[in-house]
């Protein structure tokens, strides 16, 4: 590793021999000194789950000529743990990076993804991260569309940094004859899946569900991550850690629960008294 050059962590939630993480690594290796963790297989919608139950198993791998990588039978955010607790334990990353995901991991999408749970974790860690995905589900997605917006990003990140406990979320648009317009910086949209259950039978006769769905937008908003993609726009949205609603606080803060379970209890008693 070489002093002067930042240390990037890379991951990801498609498995480590995803074309995605492979595009990333190469871009990476453009802007710093590169460490792969990421899982043996893939982990799409695991959210932020992390290995409890079961042994973790992490073992070296050349899948990546030049590159230190690790392979790790676990979850995203496994991979960033033991990334920063073990392999890199007498350094400390100047960046995580994870995908780049095929498909989007817009608006709600974010609390399920596998790719920004690897991001999240470093956020956690206090570590500048960033989740990049590609709006193409497709094992053979083209990604040479993104590349001077990932390094654009990354390297503003690698020179500014990110505030404490933030995560950056950045979609791509598939790619089209026209390359992509811009950068925008968005809010998350308020959209969602709706989904439906196929119910079917196995040969023994058992019920057993495939969940399916489609993806409801309810957001008329122009200032979106789905609006953002829908114009052929990378969409960037800061994540924060703090999923605390200070508003709703204020709100209930008004509504003097102790005082009325006081109350409650002096009227409880004295209804027992009079039976």
């Amino acid at each position: 590793m070489s002093e002067h050059k930042p240390l990037i962590l890379v991951s990801n939630d498609d498995g480590i021999t995803a074309h995605g993480i492979r595009t990333l690594v190469a871009l990476m290796k453009q802007l710093g000194d590169v460490v792969v963790v990421a899982p043996n297989s893939p982990q799409s919608g695991m959210g932020h789950a992390i290995t409890i139950a079961s042994p973790l198993r992490l073992y070296e791998t050349d899948i990546f000529p030049g590159t230190p990588a690790y392979e790790c039978s676990g979850t995203p955010a496994d991979c960033v743990k033991l990334a920063k607790h073990y392999v890199l334990k007498d350094r400390n990353p100047d960046l995580v990076v994870s995908g780049i995901n095929h498909g989007s991991n817009t608006s709600i999408s974010v609390l399920y993804s596998g790719t920004m749970s690897a991001a999240i974790e470093a956020a956690i860690e206090g570590i500048p991260a960033i989740g990049f995905s590609l709006c193409d589900y497709g094992h053979d997605a083209d990604f040479t569309h993104t590349h001077d917006h990932i390094l654009k990003i990354a390297g503003h990140v690698l020179e500014h940094g990110l505030s404490k406990g933030i995560a950056l979320n950045v979609n791509f648009p598939a790619k089209q004859q026209q390359p992509i317009r811009e950068i925008r910086i968005c809010r998350q949209a308020d959209a969602r899946w709706q989904e439906v259950f196929d119910e079917r039978r196995d040969p023994y006769g058992r019920r057993y569900f495939w969940m399916a769905g489609n993806f409801v937008n309810h957001d008329t908003g122009r200032d979106t991550d789905e609006f953002a993609l829908s114009e052929n726009c990378t969409a960037v949205v800061p994540c924060h850690l703090d999923l605390t609603d200070y508003e709703t606080m204020k709100i209930m803060n008004t509504w003097n629960i102790n005082e009325r379970m006081a109350d409650d209890m002096v009227t409880g008693g004295t209804q027992e008294n009079h039976r």
